[in-house]
């Protein structure tokens, strides 16, 4: 019989906890490593959208799609995930572009419905400006993302995954292989190593002479206090994307990812919000409770990060910007990747190996 291999992952946001949760449940004594403890750093501030839309390639479509099927299997496999299949309604292209990336998303099999100003009421009765034309997608969602990033790690505990609060100030290395990480509590070893840790994962990458080609752009997002519900949905409007979250909060940003804090962030939230209540009947009484400003690992060409590092056995990288959707099926192929050495033909173009290192 094999002896169950010791992993250590890096990092407790979405996908560091979903490769942890996967990699326990195959079997693997795992160790998660971070600093900041469930949730990570850029998951608490992201808008926490589960699509695959935009203007994306055909292949990086259908990864988006498989994870969102990914999502629903979890669920399953984990029930009482803070998910919902809510819908989003989005108008936030000049007409003709947003035809076409219609015509082009549903001819690949994405339940898009084309609307007018009357269906988009039905969907959204609480908005002040019912678009013209606007495209929906039922089948989009949300996972609010620290709680199920905190379920998930919960859950790994449970089965005998090991969470500590700590600083990785290196990868140890020997004989050309990752054999663990020094951290603030000292040398933990293992037999293969996961860097998750979102805008973290360059500088812990770099000690082993690896270079991982990340941006990470500042978002700004606003977050009312709890209010009765206005939104049944994700609402993506010209320069406002805005839903409501389980708990009756309403978060907005210029963009799903956040938009630009400027030079003065307090002021700029408080504009922000002023735009999110005048869109919103009923909005008389919601309050700005605080701002978050994220900053979100970005690779330069835009696609994830997923994979080993070449030239290094035992370490896995996983860092990428479409955490939150993503995060279930990025969790299922590494861990069977780490675990078998199989890796699944929807990461075949997302291996560090495309930039020359």
């Amino acid at each position: 019989m094999a002896a169950v291999k010791q992993v250590i992952v890096i990092g407790a946001g979405i996908i560091g906890a979903s490769i942890a949760w996967h990699l326990t449940r195959a079997g693997a004594q795992v160790t998660v490593i971070s600093e900041s403890g469930a949730g990570g750093v850029a998951t608490p501030n992201s808008f926490a959208w589960i699509n695959a839309s935009w203007g994306n390639p055909e292949i990086y479509f259908r990864l988006r799609t498989r994870a969102m099927a990914e999502w629903r299997r979890l669920a399953n496999e984990l029930p009482g995930l803070p998910l919902a299949w809510c819908g989003g309604l989005c108008w936030d292209l000049p007409a003709d572009r947003l035809e076409a990336y219609a015509a082009e998303h549903s001819s690949w099999g994405y339940g898009i419905e084309r609307v007018g100003r009357e269906r988009a009421a039905q969907i959204e009765p609480n908005l002040v400006e019912p678009p013209e034309f606007a495209v929906y997608v039922a089948e989009e969602g949300v996972a609010e993302p620290v709680a199920t990033a905190r379920a998930l790690l919960a859950d790994a505990e449970r089965h005998g995954a090991g969470v500590i609060a700590s600083t990785v100030s290196a990868l140890a290395q020997a004989n050309g292989r990752t054999t663990g990480v020094d951290t603030s509590h000292g040398l933990i070893a293992a037999d293969e190593v996961v860097i998750a840790a979102g805008v973290g994962s360059p500088d812990i990458a770099a000690t082993a002479g690896i270079k991982l080609p990340i941006e990470t752009p500042p978002g700004l997002i606003v977050h009312s206090r709890p209010h009765k519900k206005l939104l049944n949905g994700l609402v993506h409007a010209e320069r406002l994307h805005v839903r409501q979250t389980a708990e009756g909060r309403i978060i907005a940003g210029s963009d799903f990812a956040g938009g630009d804090p400027g030079q003065n962030p307090e002021a700029t939230a408080r504009d922000l919000f002023a735009v999110t209540k005048a869109a919103l009947r009923g909005a008389e009484g919601l309050e700005l409770d605080f701002h978050t400003i994220g900053y979100r690992p970005h690779p330069i060409d835009g696609f994830p990060i997923i994979g080993r590092a070449e030239g290094m056995g035992g370490l896995y990288v996983a860092v990428m910007h479409s955490g939150i959707t993503l995060a279930p099926a990025v969790g299922l192929f590494a861990a069977r990747e780490i675990l078998d050495g199989e890796r699944d033909p929807l990461l075949a173009p997302y291996g560090l190996s495309r930039f020359a290192q």
